[in-house]
């Protein structure tokens, strides 16, 4: 007779994964991990400064709540209605636009001696799969320097920026520059099985994660399998016209090379009306180009990872997690003492 383990046993023994980025790539993909492994970290950026997470930063002196809540709400396990709570943002008066996570997340913080409490207090009250850490506690803003020398400082001016200069970003720094990373988000690193980088914007969500002191260090001692999630198309105001192997090289160029040598791309075709609608705001299907890619060291690997909706593309959370855990089946080795390592 062959005994099976049951899902939640086997998501329990799942592979420890540390998940780095931000942004709603991030937690696109924290949704469709959750169905294979407790055993998830995601290490989140703090570096936004717009919307309704300026708006707190701002009038409450807290580090930007958005990022934070975005993956909180995609490893919950609540009721529907908690779930829309946690979605709802208000219409009208002085909090028009602001989502009600975010002031749960305010409140919270409010009563704790500081935000990453605060982030593993909301994280008890909404019974979440896994680890939501920030990658700092220093209150950091993002500073961009594009090719003609012109800096602008505030990750949501960036955008803007980049489209009066029409020249593309040379580099960003956050400013203090190298603060300390929290502790528990390099043991996340040290200790997991496999480190994801992305999806997500380049230059505002993942890069900002590496110049924290420490963490791209860690990435690039620990030998556990290491993949960056391309993304499937440009973003406007901050990739347009780049290719793969240019993602590849900000990457390296400000986490150091030999940050991970394996890279996840979709292979799903975009239907010729979505393409159309992405090409009047000067973005588009990511150019893979696999000879520049192998020049810089990593090996590329292609699935269907990609979905549309809403007329938007994005990477669908099942098959990304699927070809993750894919990959991660394929490309480790289990250890006697239940951890893995990158199969050699």
């Amino acid at each position: 007779m062959v005994i099976t383990s049951s899902p939640s046993l086997q998501r329990r023994r799942g592979p420890r994964v540390a998940a780095i980025g931000g942004g709603t790539g991030l937690s696109t993909m924290l949704r469709g991990l959750k169905t294979y492994t407790e055993n998830i970290t995601a290490i989140v950026t703090v570096a936004d400064d717009g919307g309704g997470s300026g708006v707190l930063r701002q009038e409450l002196g807290m580090l930007p709540p958005g990022d934070i809540r975005n993956c909180l709400e995609a490893l919950a396990n609540v009721e529907p209605l908690m779930s829309e709570l946690l979605h709802y943002r208000f219409t009208e008066g002085s909090l028009a636009g602001q989502s009600f996570g975010n002031l749960f997340l305010a409140a919270i913080n409010g009563i704790s001696p500081s935000f990453d409490v605060a982030v593993t207090r909301m994280s008890q009250v909404l019974a979440i799969t896994g680890r939501v850490l920030p990658v700092t506690t220093a209150d950091v803003q993002l500073e961009a320097e594009f090719e003609n020398g012109t800096r602008v400082v505030g990750e949501s001016k960036i955008f803007y920026c980049k489209k009066r200069e029409d020249c593309r970003i040379r580099r960003v720094r956050l400013l203090p520059e190298r603060p300390a990373a929290l502790p528990s988000a390099l043991e996340a690193i040290r200790h997991a099985d496999m480190i994801l980088l992305g999806p997500g914007s380049l230059y505002t969500s993942i890069i900002p994660n590496l110049l924290v002191d420490g963490i791209a260090q860690a990435i690039r001692s620990a030998e556990c399998l290491k993949v960056y999630v391309a993304n499937v198309m440009t973003q406007e105001g901050e990739t347009e016209d780049y290719t793969l192997s240019d993602h590849i090289r900000a990457l390296f160029e400000h986490g150091g090379s030999g940050l991970f040598d394996l890279c996840l791309v979709n292979e799903t075709p975009i239907p010729e009306e979505i393409r159309a609608r992405y090409a009047k705001e000067d973005a588009g299907p990511l150019a893979v180009d696999a000879a520049a890619c192998a020049a810089l060291g990593v090996e590329l690997v292609s699935y269907p990872v990609s979905m549309v909706c809403g007329g938007l593309v994005r990477h669908d959370p099942d098959r990304l997690a699927s070809a993750l855990m894919r990959l991660h089946g394929e490309r480790s080795v289990r250890l006697a003492g239940g951890g893995y390592r990158k199969e050699s």
